[in-house]
This record gives C-alpha cells, structure tokens and sequence, in this order.
C-alpha cells in the first residue's frame, strides 16, 4: 500500500509497509510460522532465514516502526534488552566508552556495568537533566545514551544538545524513549542516531508480546542487524504477529493513555494523602516547559509519593481493586508497581531517596480505562492507606 508521504501517524501505524490489496487475499498479514525459506538455485537472491530477521512478520514490524519513527530502517528483535545490546555492540569495541544517563533503566545499567565492562568497555554515568554532556566526553567515547522520558521520575530531556555533544566526539546518540512510544515523541527528528523501544510497553499495548525495536538510518541498523544475526536475539513471526497487531491500535490507544495522565495527575496533585506528583504535563514539573516544546502527548505514566511513605504504600497497593500490582507498563490495563521493591530494589533506601525515590514512591501506568474509574479506585486505596 502507497501512503501519502504526509499520512499522520494513526494511519501509518495501521497500514504502512502493507502489500498492495489482491481479491481474495487476506485483509490481516498472517502469521508465518516457518524458520527457513527457499533458496535461489543459482546463489542469488536474498537468503530468508527467521535468525536473519527477515521473515514476512519480522519485515512487517520493521516497517511500520520506521514509518513511525520516520526512520529509514528499524530492526525488530525478542526483547528490549535484546535490543539495546545489539544497537551497543553494534557501536563499541574493547576499549571504547560510554557516557549514559544515570536515570538509566535498571537492566541496561546492569548491561553496561556488568557485562559490557567484561569485555572492555567503560561507562560513566551523569546527570541526564542537567550535567555537561562535553565534560564526559573522551577521546575514546562512541555511545552516548539517554533514556526520556526517564524511569520513574518522567523527566524530560532534550536530545538536541546531547546529540551535539555525541557527533563533535564522533560518538553517537542512543535514546530509549519507551515512555513516550513514537506517537508522543520521535527523538531521531532531535538529532539521536538510533532509537530503541521495549516493544513489550505501548507499541504490543496488551501485556501479551515480549519486544524491542531498534530505528535509525540504515547503515547503523544494519550494524544493529549484523550483531542480531550472530547473538540471535530474533524476533519470532507469532511475536512479530502480535506486535503488528497491537500497533494498529497505538495511535489511539495512546490518545487515551495521554488524556488520562492528565486527569489522574490533575486529581494526583489535590489529594491531600498525596505529597507530590511526577507528571510531565503538569506546571509543577521541573521539565514542564521542555515536555510542552518536545512531546506530543504527556503519556500515560506518572509518579506519586505517598505522604505515609512505606506503610502507607503497602496498604495502598493491597487495598486496588481496578489496578493491578505488576511490574511492566503500557499495556491497555492500568498497572501499579513500587520501585523500592522493582526497579530500584538494589538501593539501599538512603540511596532511593537521594535520587528521589522515598519509600512510598507509587509509579502508574494508566491504562484506557476511563479515568473516573481510576481514580476512584486510586481513591478508595489511598483511603485505605490511611
């Protein structure tokens, strides 16, 4: 199918990189099961291989992602850890350095400071929100690598002037912007090299697909691609299925996921039993005016700190009768989790709590329940948490 090249997003995400329509085929791309293909007898041709990322599911992803991300090329891969190791294998060697948001999820942390310091590498951690990217910079540096909005504290970052900072070392920028999804926020068009998401968040939207994406130009994805192809962290076609299923729906899964982060955060902010509210479209945020300038969209993400600190967090999560207590996020169902216990459990709770984390910190993922509800569930649990 042949979109206009101005077709909005919601559009993009339901028909981009689709076959042109035939009677009698099917309207829903079907799920290709089968892990090899047939070869040219002569040698020629493209060699199809399900560990090669080429399989009609895998390319189906692919495409749709870059049409969203406006990128020229995406890889889609079985996890969003798995992703984020090929884009940085793809881009480091023994030797190399890496300066990354100390905002940085959990797992990559884990990534860099634990196994990509095996084989050599070394990572020094700033300030995402504020620090001089230049200052941290070294000869030897080629990954700089941001996360925004970040985990669990939504602050909002500008990758202009970081991506300035990575190309005048000859570095490049890596941005994780699974909060955001590219509806809300697209950080190639602000200068990052490649974008990564954990499919498994809003673009599969339904807590059903394990994923991750990586976009950019196609000389540094088929960097990412050639890593892929030799650590084989492929994506399989029902997964793939399954991620192109849910992004159909992102667009306005994603309208409502914004709409009701700003009614909860609204309500969040006058509850007396809450002490304070991380969400970036509301005036109170530190990175409000930078959110308001970036996004498209605020998101479906926010953070509450319970006055009662701890205990009150306990009763809280116990007493929910519509949330649920689940580590991940995005999915169409809303979801509570305390990063005391997740996130940030390797922290001693002096150590949360200089980086803004205090026991009874509450991270929610909205869902697309409507909002009424929500808050009135939030509402009977706060009650509850005395």
């Amino acid at each position: 199918m042949t979109l206009r090249p101005d077709a909005g997003p919601s559009t993009r995400a339901v028909h981009a990189g689709e076959p042109p329509a035939r009677v009698g085929e099917p309207v829903v791309n079907p799920i290709v099961l089968s892990s090899t293909f047939f070869s040219e007898p002569d040698g020629t041709g493209e060699v199809r291989y399900a560990r090669y990322g080429n399989a009609p599911n895998q390319i189906a992803v692919e495409t749709r992602v870059a049409a969203l991300e406006g990128a020229e090329d995406a890889v889609a891969l079985g996890s969003g850890m798995g992703a984020m190791v090929c884009a940085l294998l793809a881009n480091l060697q023994a030797g190399d350095h890496v300066v990354a948001t100390d905002a940085i999820y959990g797992g990559t942390r884990t990534l860099l400071s634990r196994e990509l310091s095996r084989l050599g590498i070394e990572t020094t951690y700033v300030d995402y929100f504020s620090a001089d990217w230049q200052s941290a910079v070294r000869p030897e540096t080629r990954v700089l690598l941001g996360e925004t909005p970040s985990n669990p504290l939504l602050r909002v970052a500008d990758p202009r002037p970081i991506a300035d900072a990575a190309h005048a070392a000859g570095a490049v920028l890596i941005v994780d912007a699974t909060f955001a999804s590219p509806i809300n926020l697209r950080p190639l068009e602000h200068g990052a090299d490649l974008v990564m998401h954990s499919a498994t968040k809003y673009l599969g939207g339904h807590s059903d697909v394990t994923g991750g994406i990586i976009a950019g130009s196609r000389e540094r994805t088929e960097g990412v691609r050639a890593r892929a192809r030799v650590w084989g962290p492929m994506l399989d076609g029902h997964a793939a299925w399954l991620l192109e299923r849910g992004m159909k729906t992102l667009a306005v899964r994603m309208e409502r996921h914004n709409r009701n982060g700003g009614e909860v955060a609204a309500w969040a902010e006058a509850h007396p039993g809450i002490a304070r509210v991380h969400y970036p479209g509301l005036a109170s945020h530190p990175d409000h005016e930078t959110a308001r300038r970036l996004l498209d969209g605020f998101g479906g993400m926010l953070g509450i700190e319970l006055r009662g600190g701890g205990p009150a967090a306990a009763h809280f999560v116990a007493a929910l009768r519509l949330a649920s207590l689940a580590p991940s996020l995005g999915g169409v169902e809303t979801l509570v989790s305390e990063p005391r216990y997740t996130s940030h459990a390797a922290m001693t709770p002096e150590q949360r709590a200089a980086n803004g984390l205090p026991d009874g910190f509450i991270r929610l993922s909205l869902g697309i329940e409507d909002a009424a509800d929500i808050i009135a569930d939030l509402d009977q649990a706060l009650a509850a948490a005395g």
